[in-house]
């Protein structure tokens, strides 16, 4: 069974996700642990719960989702994993660090390109792949069915989607992005996304002013 610890990182308030199950295998999903005090507390608590991280995991490469890569990568010789057409964000983000006073260090040099026919494996467990452009030019979902679980980046957030205005991103696409691969799923799939509180399928598939 997979289970989940969230952390809320820089500046941006942005969600690192720590997945793993009874094997004690991790992934790291959107490092954004750019101050000591945040790259102490994620090293904490996997050598605290005694886990083994095997992959770092960007949903999409925003600044604010990829601040702790280089940590990560070089902490744990990690592979980066992400779909390629991501660079594409990735190699902006340097000019937005400037505007926000970052130093933004290199992106890893060990990376993995994946997409929809792939899958992220650790331990015992899997997770399927959601291809969802729209915020940025090709953010993935990471997600498990059985365990009605889904890491949804800034695709979908409790009451609200994903912000458009940022190079790569078109509404249009990301509304086409949650309907035809986010809202086919039962009202008990649990989203949690890169930004607030973990919400359900079911809870914005009702209320979420985007999606009526």
């Amino acid at each position: 069974m997979i289970e989940i610890k969230q952390f809320v990182f820089n500046e941006f308030e942005e969600n690192t996700y720590v997945l793993f199950d009874e094997t004690k295998e991790c992934i790291i999903i959107d490092p954004g642990c750019y101050k000591v005090h945040e790259q102490q507390e994620l090293s904490k608590f996997i050598s605290d719960m005694q886990l083994i991280p095997v992959k770092l995991v960007n949903t999409h490469c925003h600044i604010d989702h990829v601040l702790g890569n280089s940590f990560v990568a070089s902490k744990w010789n990690l592979e980066l994993f992400m779909h390629k057409e991501e660079l594409y964000t990735y190699n902006s983000t340097s000019s937005w660090a400037h505007m926000f006073g970052i130093v933004m260090e290199q992106m890893p040099d060990r990376r993995m390109y994946i997409n929809e026919k792939d899958k992220i494996t650790f331990g015992a467990s899997m997770l399927d792949i959601a291809y969802t452009p729209g915020h940025s030019v090709a953010s993935l979902c990471f997600y498990n069915l059985s365990e009605h679980l889904c890491i949804a980046g800034d695709v979908l957030f409790a009451g609200s989607i994903g912000r458009t205005d940022l190079p790569g991103g078109n509404f249009d696409t990301l509304i086409n992005s949650i309907k035809t691969k986010l809202l086919i799923w039962p009202d008990e799939m649990r989203i949690y996304p890169g930004h607030g509180p973990a919400t359900t399928i079911g809870k914005e598939r009702k209320s979420n002013p985007f999606l009526q």
